[in-house]
């Protein structure tokens, strides 16, 4: 994986600051495959008329891949313990205030609250910390999520290959790791000190859980960390490197732009929406089949706009607290801020007016993951 980006980045960087022409765009646009070099040149887009065109192919693309639905999900932090020394994260140890974990009673009436609204797909998350959030904490939460939802996933610290197969034959489908930035100098300066400052480790997760049993793996960088267009192209390539090496699992990629988590970070780059859109979009027409998620970080009016375009899959009535479902929590210990509040039931009502289907299970699980 690690000589396969150093490859790719050589095309990126030498046409990084190269504008394609109306006519270039056109033409990449009426492709039905798309190279590496076409992937740059759709990155470098900026003429507005351009990218609604390049909506306009990914709205059709979507919906020949996907058809008229979104898959809700929502987190389910049990823990937020954490060993590393990240400069931007609310979890992060540097960050002075009172810890604390799920029981797993609390978890069970987190989860049954989580049920009530309607919600049969979960990410489990913890911060990265063994010691108070050790792997058979995390794989007890997994078996009693089990109970209640048809599809489990984990957002944990990067597991061992044997871990993730315990988990696999447990019933849990589906990893998320984000690599934060994959601009290995500027993910050093980012993490002082912490297992996470282990970069390759990091980069290798999504392989070892797919190799492990896992069906679905979603990956991205956190932008606004480094240069967002060159962790754009190396997110894409991540995924589209996942997608031929597992052809039989469902890899998705997400964008998650930088939020406040009261830690007192101030990111290198702002990402606009434009630019932001423009990755969802270019994401869709070099990879057509690809999930594409957007979390509850984005405001609604935006969410809404591009749900019907190339998402796939997105949160509903999200905390970013340890808990707080069932027992409500203040937000300032959050892992960052939310910007869409939105109930589920309010989510589903919006997605039906915009001609579109809320599905709660994911049924790629449903169908048997060996008979794809």
């Amino acid at each position: 994986m690690i000589e396969y980006l150093q490859e790719c980045l050589k095309i990126y960087s030498e046409y990084e600051n190269y504008e394609p022409t109306f006519s270039e765009v056109m033409d990449i646009l009426s492709k039905e495959y798309l190279d590496r070099l076409d992937l740059v040149k759709l990155l470098n887009v900026e003429d507005e008329k351009l990218i609604r065109f390049m909506a306009q192919k990914a709205k059709r693309l979507t919906e020949a891949n996907f058809g008229k639905v979104i898959l809700l999900y929502a987190p389910l932090y049990i823990a937020n313990y954490c060993e590393n020394g990240c400069l931007y994260c609310g979890f992060s140890c540097l960050k002075k205030y009172p810890r604390e974990k799920l029981t797993f009673q609390e978890m069970q009436n987190e989860m049954k609250k989580m049920k009530d609204e309607g919600l049969d797909s979960i990410i489990i998350l913890t911060g990265e910390d063994r010691t108070n959030s050790s792997f058979e904490y995390i794989k007890e939460a997994c078996n009693l999520a089990l109970k209640y939802f048809s599809e489990v996933s984990i957002e944990v610290y990067p597991l061992l290959e044997k871990e993730y197969e315990e988990l696999s034959r447990l019933g849990v489908v589906g990893i998320t790791i984000y690599q934060e930035t994959y601009q290995k100098e500027d993910y050093e300066k980012l993490h002082l000190f912490g297992p996470k400052k282990d970069y390759e480790f990091r980069l290798y997760t999504p392989e070892r859980a797919l190799n492990a049993g896992f069906h679905e793996a979603c990956v991205g960088p956190l932008l606004g960390l480094s240069n967002p267009k060159k962790d754009a192209y190396c997110a894409i390539l991540h995924a589209e490197y996942l997608m031929n090496r597992f052809p039989k699992a469902e890899i998705s990629i997400s964008f998650p732009r930088f939020r406040d988590a009261n830690v007192g970070f101030k990111p290198s780059y702002i990402v606009s929406d434009k630019e932001y859109i423009k990755f969802l979009l270019v994401s869709r027409i070099y990879l057509p089949r690809v999930g594409i998620v957007i979390s509850t970080r984005e405001r609604a009016a935006l969410r809404d706009a591009l749900m019907d375009i190339c998402i796939t899959k997105m949160s509903a009535g999200s905390k970013t607290t340890v808990g707080g479902y069932a027992v409500k929590k203040e937000d300032e210990h959050g892992q960052f801020e939310i910007d869409d509040a939105r109930s589920v039931f309010e989510m589903v009502n919006t997605i039906a007016k915009k001609g579109l289907r809320a599905e709660f299970t994911n049924w790629v699980k449903g169908v048997g993951y060996e008979l794809i």
